[in-house]
């Protein structure tokens, strides 16, 4: 049974990114816990700040799929480098100690989002690979409007995992629908319809009718 942990930096960044490798850990017996870096909410200005509402559909959302528990770590909404790295650091560090993971999925590091590269930098940084680190394994996942907005510049997201979420995708669809107020319609990046379509394109890249992509950031394999 593995131990695995999400970073996101947001409530609906771990749909987004593996809803289906959430399940599929579940189904597996492995325990999967989730720790969400900042609400997603109270750095918007055309409304009245939803932090409770947002908490309420991760909750839903996870249930759905399967997670053991969650973490609210409450960072500044996309001012997360408003905060000393060293401190975000310390504070996952602490997290991460208590769950000792040895299987991390997070961010790609050259997402448009602040707080996205921020948590990424963060969990490269806490898991960094002394001797008595428990992380094996760390994975990046890509968060539609973000990854594919990433500036032309940056390098861009280039997967070496595919994960066939064929099986769950009914439980990814009831997932993503708790955050119906995150999604948006057709042909944003981020509508239900976009998000099957990447899932299909996904799967398609390697034979596959669905899938989820990541790129491997680190992973460290024992063979007998």
């Amino acid at each position: 049974m593995k131990t695995v942990v999400i970073v996101a930096a947001h409530p609906d960044d771990e749909v987004l990114g593996c809803a289906g490798a959430i399940a599929l850990h579940h189904q597996s017996g492995d325990k999967v816990h989730v720790i969400f870096m900042a609400d997603g909410e109270n750095s918007r200005i055309e409304a009245t700040p939803q932090h409770q509402a947002r908490q309420s559909a991760a909750h839903a959302a996870l249930s759905v799929l399967g997670a053991a528990s969650i973490t609210f770590l409450d960072f500044p909404d996309n001012k997360m480098d408003s905060v000393p790295l060293l401190d975000i650091v310390q504070t996952l560090e602490q997290a991460l100690k208590l769950l000792k993971p040895d299987t991390i999925y997070t961010h790609f590091g050259y997402d448009l989002n602040i707080d996205h590269r921020l948590t990424y930098q963060a969990v490269l940084t806490a898991c960094r690979p002394h001797p008595e680190q428990s992380v094996q394994a760390i994975y990046c996942f890509e968060v539609p409007s973000s990854t594919e907005w990433s500036a032309g510049t940056d390098p861009a997201f280039r997967p070496n995992l595919f994960i066939d979420i064929s099986s769950v995708i009914s439980q990814i669809t009831a997932a993503l629908t708790c955050y119906e107020a995150e999604l948006r319609p057709w042909p944003h990046s981020r509508s239900l319809q976009a998000i099957t379509a990447k899932q299909r394109y996904r799967g398609s890249c390697v034979g596959l009718a669905a899938a989820e992509a990541f790129m491997v950031e680190r992973e460290i394999r024992t063979l007998k």
